[in-house]
């Protein structure tokens, strides 16, 4: 029996003003088997996605520096990050954000606070749906 190397659990970039949320779903995401990178701000946002091309990206949309919608502009407008799921995190229940959020690039919303569980499903969804595109 060949031992084929390991394929490298996928990457999420949690982009969260509040430490405790980001330490939050990191640990959570970690325990169900992701690695985690995270920013405090879209501009760290950018840079961190730009460097690692994350697998997935969870991004609070009222971030300091440059908001989550901008930053998902660029990341969406970025040849070398368009094709990175991100996932809007926000405090924000109204009807249109959501339509907001997709504008913006968002491949799916998820309004805080949320289960962790629910967070996780969301990140293999992602992972899964940008898969079946690149295998087709």
């Amino acid at each position: 029996m060949t031992n084929s190397p390991e394929k490298p659990k996928p990457l999420v970039l949690v982009v969260d003003d509040y430490q405790d949320a980001r330490e939050m779903y990191a640990e959570y995401l970690e325990f169900s088997g992701f690695r985690v990178a995270e920013a405090k701000n879209g501009q760290e946002a950018l840079d961190k996605a730009f460097e690692l091309v994350p697998d997935v990206i969870l991004m609070d949309l009222s971030l300091p520096v440059m908001d989550g919608w901008e930053a998902t502009r660029r990341l969406k407008g970025d040849e070398r990050t368009r094709h990175i799921p991100v996932v809007a995190l926000t405090g924000h229940a109204l009807k249109g954000h959501s339509e907001d959020a997709n504008q913006a690039g968002c491949d799916a919303y998820v309004t805080k606070p949320c289960l962790p569980d629910n967070l996780v499903e969301q990140v293999k969804k992602m992972i899964a749906r940008r898969d079946a595109a690149s295998a087709s």
